[in-house]
């Protein structure tokens, strides 16, 4: 047997925009990895929201190997079959009537900020300047020149200037901020249900249904970026469905292909019709393999009784976080919904979040970050509550080893 290929091999052939750890898992199952060396992790970051149903579900593994038998790329020159399955479940399951595939979170949104221009154009006219996208301060759309302006991260900006003009950021969850803004310049408004690289910050109920409101008063469209908080995440097929308001145009990916590549933009009939033929498109998007392994996933996920475990092993994980912290007080506050959590350091943990996921990763748990001082647990949506209990003894030695340490400069 040949020798494993190294992580330095990384830094040799890898453009350096990435920082992964040592680590190199080889083979998953279930919602446990192991690594090039046969040690074994609890996967508590899913692939970052993306393994909804873990590693190598059986749903998931036929529907691919039998699409992997009949036909594997065909384009938008033709459609496909699983395409047209998958949107048909969509708009039976939404709010929605009309389904644009792409192959990423970044490359649904792009089309739906560019869908709302064009409906924009389209019915205010080309004189109305009616072109001003509104997002918010710690947001995150994607990578795409246009997406990360959207975002409110200015960081993911810089270096790329100039970039696209006609967004404003507003502070998330600020009511008046958001009734000041919004005019009738502005074509859309656009949001995560939850923050997510910005925090793990539910909105409140109040913020997202004046930004209903205001979008009804000025002919712009609500977009709900629902690529973290979709397929299933926050025990709801899609996060809308629980804050009792629905947006024009949805974004779903990450989970929507439980590991296969896949983005999706949903919208209603009446909007779709100003992605007229030739106004946008894709190679990729549609894909007969990620269609089919997605809708095997959102078959999986039309389950009213797994939707309820999830939130039942939300509770359990927060009671268990919360016993912790009663240990260790690191965490001043533990949010989210569903299996999108979020525990946010103490002061005197500022800036250490690398740290905890270092020392977790040492125990052989496997975490992530919503930036330098939040620990946030996207697991999938099926996990045992024998590996949440698991995970959380690990979870206890790694905070141990930690404290043991005392802060470090971050």
């Amino acid at each position: 047997m040949s020798k494993p290929i190294s992580r330095a091999t990384f830094d040799q052939v890898i453009v350096p925009c990435y920082m992964p750890p040592d680590v190199i898992p080889v083979r998953g199952e279930g919602s446990r990895l192991w690594d090039q060396h046969g040690r074994e992790y609890i996967d508590l970051a899913g692939g970052i929201a993306v393994n909804c149903l873990g590693h190598r579900h059986p749903a998931l593994m036929q529907a691919l190997q039998e699409q992997a038998e009949r036909v594997w790329h065909l384009s938008n020159v033709f459609t496909n079959e699983p395409a047209l399955e998958l949107a048909e479940r969509l708009t039976e399951l939404t709010f929605a009537e009309q389904v644009f595939y792409a192959n990423s979170g970044a490359e649904a949104n792009e089309a739906a900020f560019k869908l709302a221009r064009k409906y924009a154009f389209d019915h205010a006219g080309p004189e109305s300047g009616k072109h001003e996208i509104i997002s918010f301060y710690g947001s995150f759309h994607g990578r795409t020149l246009f997406t990360v302006t959207v975002g409110g991260q200015a960081k993911y900006c810089q270096g790329f200037e100039p970039v696209p003009g006609g967004i404003t950021h507003l502070p998330y969850n600020d009511i008046s901020a958001l009734e000041q803004a919004v005019s009738d310049k502005t074509c859309a408004v656009v949001m995560e249900p939850i923050l997510g690289e910005g925090g793990i910050i539910p909105a409140d109920p109040a913020f997202a249904e004046r930004a209903r409101q205001l979008c009804d008063e000025h002919d712009a469209l609500l977009i709900f970026d629902e690529v973290q908080t979709g397929a299933g995440r926050t025990g709801s097929l899609y996060a809308y469905m629980e804050m009792g308001i629905t947006p024009d145009i949805l974004t779903s990916a990450k989970g929507l292909g439980g590991g296969f590549p896949i983005g999706a933009m949903l919208t209603t009939r009446k909007i779709a019709a100003s992605f007229g033929f030739g106004s946008h498109g894709t190679t990729y998007g549609g894909n007969p393999l990620g269609c089919a392994v997605s809708l095997a996933v959102i078959n999986t996920l039309d389950d009213t009784r797994l939707m309820a475990a999830v939130r039942r092993k939300s509770q359990l994980i927060q009671n268990e976080l919360h016993a912790l912290n009663l240990r260790h007080a690191v965490f001043s506050d533990i949010r989210g919904r569903g299996l999108l959590l979020g525990a946010q350091l103490a002061h005197h943990w500022t800036g250490q979040a690398r740290r905890v996921l270092e020392s977790a990763r040492n125990q052989g748990l496997m975490l992530l970050m919503a930036g330098p001082d939040v620990i946030r647990l996207t697991p999938s949506l099926v996990i045992p509550d024998a590996d949440i209990q698991e995970a959380m003894t690990r979870l206890d030695r790694a905070l141990n080893d930690m404290i043991s340490e005392g802060p470090v400069d971050s």
